[in-house]
């Protein structure tokens, strides 16, 4: 019994304060494990696979068709004949004017469509442009999960043109 004779009262605690078994996270466990994460992530995301995107597959068709376009105007300009060099092994385009080099990543379908013989002769996996602005023409081809693009050199302008391709 108390002092004023009325019953005993239990203590009144703290209205913030947890017991034991309401367990929880504080705030700095939270933060630990938020930085263990954030390790994780910056340790392993430079390691994830880099594929090739339809733009960047687009950007590479976009150069090859460059170079050789660069290749024609050099023909024309030097009134002579330019070979650029396709090498579907290496996955090069090489220029026949120039030390330009063009490579193809590896997860991309690199295929090329080139004459056997050009102007009388063997081509020997090039596309030849002349001082006529003619060509013996050709195509490569990049592909990646189905849809890709053709650069195609026309053997009677010597144009090149880029084609979107869809594979279904």
């Amino acid at each position: 019994m108390d002092r004023k004779g009325g019953p005993e009262r239990p203590p009144i605690s703290h209205p913030y304060r947890t017991d034991s078994s309401e367990a929880g996270f504080t705030l700095i466990e939270m933060v630990c494990v938020l930085a263990m994460v954030a390790l994780l992530a910056a340790v392993l995301l430079p390691r994830l696979p880099t594929a090739t995107s339809r733009p960047r597959l687009e950007a590479y068709a976009i150069e090859v068709a460059a170079l050789l376009k660069a290749d024609r105007n050099a023909a024309l300009r030097h009134q002579g004949s330019i070979n650029a060099a396709v090498d579907t092994r290496s996955r090069t385009v090489r220029s026949g004017s120039s030390s330009w080099i063009v490579r193809v990543p590896d997860d991309v379908v690199f295929d090329a469509l080139l004459p056997q013989r050009c102007n009388g002769r063997s081509a020997f996996s090039a596309i030849s442009f002349f001082a006529s602005g003619l060509s013996c023409g050709g195509a490569i081809r990049l592909t990646r999960f189905g849809s890709g693009f053709e650069v195609r050199v026309n053997w009677l302008t010597g144009g090149v043109d880029i084609v979107a391709q869809d594979i279904l």
